[in-house]
Protein backbone atom coordinates (compact mmCIF):
# COMPACT_ATOMS: atom_id res chain seq x y z
CA UNK A 1 0.00 0.00 0.00
CA UNK A 2 1.30 3.43 -0.91
CA UNK A 3 1.87 5.88 1.93
CA UNK A 4 -0.68 8.37 0.57
CA UNK A 5 -3.34 5.64 0.51
CA UNK A 6 -2.58 4.70 4.12
CA UNK A 7 -3.03 8.31 5.20
CA UNK A 8 -6.37 8.43 3.38
CA UNK A 9 -7.60 5.39 5.32
CA UNK A 10 -6.42 6.85 8.64
CA UNK A 11 -8.03 10.22 7.95
CA UNK A 12 -11.31 8.60 6.93
CA UNK A 13 -11.33 6.46 10.08
CA UNK A 14 -10.74 9.36 12.46
CA UNK A 15 -13.16 11.67 10.65
CA UNK A 16 -15.84 9.05 11.24
CA UNK A 17 -14.94 7.99 14.79
CA UNK A 18 -13.53 11.23 16.23
CA UNK A 19 -14.81 14.17 14.13
CA UNK A 20 -14.24 16.51 17.06
CA UNK A 21 -10.78 16.19 18.59
CA UNK A 22 -9.49 18.78 21.03
CA UNK A 23 -6.87 19.21 23.70
CA UNK A 24 -7.88 17.79 27.08
CA UNK A 25 -6.19 20.67 28.87
CA UNK A 26 -8.63 23.12 30.43
CA UNK A 27 -8.18 26.77 29.49
CA UNK A 28 -10.22 29.92 28.81
CA UNK A 29 -7.78 32.00 26.77
CA UNK A 30 -4.47 31.71 24.88
CA UNK A 31 -2.39 32.68 27.92
CA UNK A 32 -3.93 29.92 30.02
CA UNK A 33 -3.35 27.35 27.29
CA UNK A 34 0.30 28.35 27.01
CA UNK A 35 0.77 27.96 30.76
CA UNK A 36 -1.07 24.62 30.78
CA UNK A 37 1.01 23.21 27.93
CA UNK A 38 4.27 24.25 29.63
CA UNK A 39 3.08 22.52 32.79
CA UNK A 40 2.07 19.40 30.87
CA UNK A 41 5.64 18.54 29.86
CA UNK A 42 6.33 15.06 31.30
CA UNK A 43 3.10 15.34 33.25
CA UNK A 44 -0.47 14.18 32.58
CA UNK A 45 -3.17 16.57 31.42
CA UNK A 46 -5.33 15.28 34.27
CA UNK A 47 -2.80 16.42 36.85
CA UNK A 48 -2.35 19.79 35.16
CA UNK A 49 -6.11 20.33 35.14
CA UNK A 50 -6.15 19.74 38.89
CA UNK A 51 -3.79 22.62 39.67
CA UNK A 52 -4.57 25.24 37.03
CA UNK A 53 -7.95 26.45 38.39
CA UNK A 54 -6.34 27.84 41.57
CA UNK A 55 -3.27 28.99 39.65
CA UNK A 56 -5.34 30.95 37.13
CA UNK A 57 -7.57 32.37 39.84
CA UNK A 58 -4.52 33.91 41.48
CA UNK A 59 -2.67 34.76 38.26
CA UNK A 60 -5.28 35.22 35.50
CA UNK A 61 -2.98 36.87 32.97
CA UNK A 62 0.62 37.50 32.02
CA UNK A 63 0.82 40.80 33.92
CA UNK A 64 -0.21 39.27 37.24
CA UNK A 65 2.06 36.26 36.84
CA UNK A 66 4.98 38.44 35.79
CA UNK A 67 4.73 40.26 39.12
CA UNK A 68 4.74 37.04 41.13
CA UNK A 69 7.77 35.45 42.72
CA UNK A 70 8.93 32.01 41.70
CA UNK A 71 8.17 30.77 45.22
CA UNK A 72 4.59 32.04 44.98
CA UNK A 73 3.96 30.25 41.71
CA UNK A 74 5.67 27.08 42.91
CA UNK A 75 3.17 26.76 45.76
CA UNK A 76 0.38 26.28 43.22
CA UNK A 77 2.19 23.70 41.09
CA UNK A 78 3.97 21.59 43.70
CA UNK A 79 2.23 18.41 42.55
CA UNK A 80 3.36 18.95 38.95
CA UNK A 81 6.56 17.33 37.69
CA UNK A 82 9.63 19.59 37.97
CA UNK A 83 7.83 22.37 39.88
CA UNK A 84 11.00 24.38 40.53
CA UNK A 85 11.98 24.67 36.88
CA UNK A 86 8.43 25.19 35.68
CA UNK A 87 7.74 27.93 38.24
CA UNK A 88 10.77 29.78 36.88
CA UNK A 89 9.57 29.25 33.32
CA UNK A 90 6.13 30.65 34.11
CA UNK A 91 7.39 33.78 35.82
CA UNK A 92 10.18 34.51 33.34
CA UNK A 93 7.94 33.65 30.40
CA UNK A 94 5.19 35.96 31.64
CA UNK A 95 7.67 38.81 31.96
CA UNK A 96 8.77 38.28 28.37
CA UNK A 97 5.15 38.22 27.21
CA UNK A 98 4.54 41.55 28.95
CA UNK A 99 7.77 43.28 27.97
CA UNK A 100 8.29 41.94 24.47
CA UNK A 101 4.86 40.96 23.18
CA UNK A 102 2.48 43.37 24.94
CA UNK A 103 1.00 40.41 26.89
CA UNK A 104 -0.16 38.77 23.66
CA UNK A 105 0.70 35.21 22.67
CA UNK A 106 3.06 35.25 19.65
CA UNK A 107 1.87 33.85 16.35
CA UNK A 108 5.14 32.39 15.05
CA UNK A 109 7.31 29.44 16.06
CA UNK A 110 10.38 31.64 16.19
CA UNK A 111 8.81 34.09 18.63
CA UNK A 112 7.16 31.47 20.80
CA UNK A 113 10.38 29.53 21.32
CA UNK A 114 12.05 32.61 22.82
CA UNK A 115 9.81 32.07 25.86
CA UNK A 116 11.35 29.91 28.63
CA UNK A 117 9.86 26.44 28.76
CA UNK A 118 8.48 26.66 25.22
CA UNK A 119 10.09 24.26 22.78
CA UNK A 120 9.03 23.30 19.30
CA UNK A 121 6.31 20.90 20.47
CA UNK A 122 4.71 23.42 22.84
CA UNK A 123 4.89 26.17 20.22
CA UNK A 124 3.23 23.94 17.64
CA UNK A 125 0.42 23.15 20.07
CA UNK A 126 -0.26 26.86 20.55
CA UNK A 127 -0.06 27.64 16.85
CA UNK A 128 -2.42 24.83 15.87
CA UNK A 129 -4.94 25.12 18.72
CA UNK A 130 -5.12 28.91 19.10
CA UNK A 131 -4.30 30.07 15.59
CA UNK A 132 -5.37 26.97 13.61
CA UNK A 133 -2.06 26.92 11.77
CA UNK A 134 -1.00 23.67 10.03
CA UNK A 135 1.51 22.73 12.73
CA UNK A 136 2.06 19.18 13.96
CA UNK A 137 3.06 18.97 17.60
CA UNK A 138 4.82 15.67 18.25
CA UNK A 139 4.86 14.10 21.70
CA UNK A 140 5.55 10.50 22.70
CA UNK A 141 1.98 9.46 21.81
CA UNK A 142 2.15 10.92 18.32
CA UNK A 143 5.59 9.47 17.66
CA UNK A 144 4.58 5.99 18.86
CA UNK A 145 1.22 5.82 17.09
CA UNK A 146 2.55 7.19 13.81
CA UNK A 147 5.38 4.65 13.78
CA UNK A 148 3.16 1.71 14.71
CA UNK A 149 0.54 2.43 12.08
CA UNK A 150 3.22 3.04 9.48
CA UNK A 151 2.56 6.72 8.90
CA UNK A 152 6.25 7.33 9.57
CA UNK A 153 9.26 5.23 8.69
CA UNK A 154 12.55 5.28 10.55
CA UNK A 155 11.83 8.58 12.33
CA UNK A 156 14.32 8.80 15.19
CA UNK A 157 13.14 12.02 16.83
CA UNK A 158 10.08 14.30 17.03
CA UNK A 159 11.26 16.58 14.23
CA UNK A 160 11.67 13.71 11.77
CA UNK A 161 8.23 12.46 12.75
CA UNK A 162 6.76 15.93 12.26
CA UNK A 163 8.32 16.34 8.81
CA UNK A 164 6.96 13.01 7.60
CA UNK A 165 3.46 13.60 8.94
CA UNK A 166 2.98 17.09 7.52
CA UNK A 167 4.10 15.80 4.14
CA UNK A 168 1.02 13.60 3.81
CA UNK A 169 -1.68 15.11 6.03
CA UNK A 170 -3.56 17.85 4.15
CA UNK A 171 -2.90 21.25 5.71
CA UNK A 172 -6.47 21.69 6.88
CA UNK A 173 -6.32 18.31 8.68
CA UNK A 174 -3.02 18.81 10.50
CA UNK A 175 -4.43 20.58 13.60
CA UNK A 176 -7.00 17.78 13.96
CA UNK A 177 -4.50 15.03 13.18
CA UNK A 178 -2.34 16.12 16.08
CA UNK A 179 -5.22 15.41 18.48
CA UNK A 180 -6.32 12.28 16.64
CA UNK A 181 -2.94 10.65 17.18
CA UNK A 182 -2.51 11.85 20.75
CA UNK A 183 -5.93 10.64 21.86
CA UNK A 184 -5.53 7.34 20.02
CA UNK A 185 -2.22 6.80 21.81
CA UNK A 186 -3.66 7.82 25.14
CA UNK A 187 -6.69 5.53 25.09
CA UNK A 188 -6.19 2.80 22.46
CA UNK A 189 -2.63 2.45 21.19
CA UNK A 190 -1.08 2.28 24.65
CA UNK A 191 2.68 2.17 25.04
CA UNK A 192 3.05 -1.13 26.89
CA UNK A 193 0.07 -3.05 25.57
CA UNK A 194 -1.95 -1.54 22.72
CA UNK A 195 -5.66 -2.38 22.77
CA UNK A 196 -5.70 -3.70 19.22
CA UNK A 197 -9.04 -5.43 19.83
CA UNK A 198 -10.64 -2.00 20.23
CA UNK A 199 -8.88 -0.38 17.30
CA UNK A 200 -10.50 0.15 13.93
CA UNK A 201 -7.20 0.69 12.16
CA UNK A 202 -5.86 -2.87 12.41
CA UNK A 203 -6.63 -3.56 8.76
CA UNK A 204 -3.99 -1.04 7.74
CA UNK A 205 -1.74 -0.98 10.83
CA UNK A 206 1.86 -2.04 10.27
CA UNK A 207 2.36 -3.03 13.92
CA UNK A 208 -0.77 -5.17 14.04
CA UNK A 209 -0.12 -6.97 10.78
CA UNK A 210 3.58 -7.60 11.38
CA UNK A 211 3.59 -8.44 15.09
CA UNK A 212 0.14 -9.12 16.51
CA UNK A 213 -1.24 -11.38 13.78
CA UNK A 214 2.06 -13.30 13.55
CA UNK A 215 2.03 -14.04 17.29
CA UNK A 216 -1.49 -15.48 17.19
Amino acid sequence: MKKAELFQHVIAYFEKTRPIAETELHYKNPFQLLIAVVLSAQCTDKRVNMVTPDLFKEFPDAKSMAKASVDEVREYIRSISYPNSKAEYLVKGSKILVDKFDSKIPTTLEELTTIPGVGRKTANVILSVIYNQPKMAVDTHVQRVAARIGLTTGAKNPLQTEVQLVKYFPEDKIPLAHHWLILHGRYICLARKPLCGKCGLTQWCKYYNQKVTVSK
